[in-house]
């Protein structure tokens, strides 16, 4: 995700709790469950968020089986 054009980094959410958790690490910004993949972001400021939140998706839907993919745009940031 984080090599999509706009994307800045993944997040963990407004209450820090968006993470997938595996054996000894945590995958922040990604969480799987039965029938949705959410994905929070920080985007770069300058391109159209619509677009970003549709790269993600098809950067993910592939990999997301028969899970919806549920994209959020955490924050706006001008950095690189």
């Amino acid at each position: 995700m984080v090599s999509c054009p706009g994307v800045a980094a993944l997040t963990r959410g407004p209450f820090g709790t968006v993470a997938t958790y595996l054996p000894g690490e945590s995958v922040p910004g990604v969480c799987l469950r039965d029938e949705e993949v959410e994905i929070h972001v920080a985007v770069r400021y300058g391109r159209p968020i619509p677009e970003i939140v549709a790269e993600v998706r098809e950067a993910v839907g592939p990999l997301s089986g028969d899970r919806r993919v549920d994209v959020t745009v955490d924050d706006v940031t001008d950095t690189e």
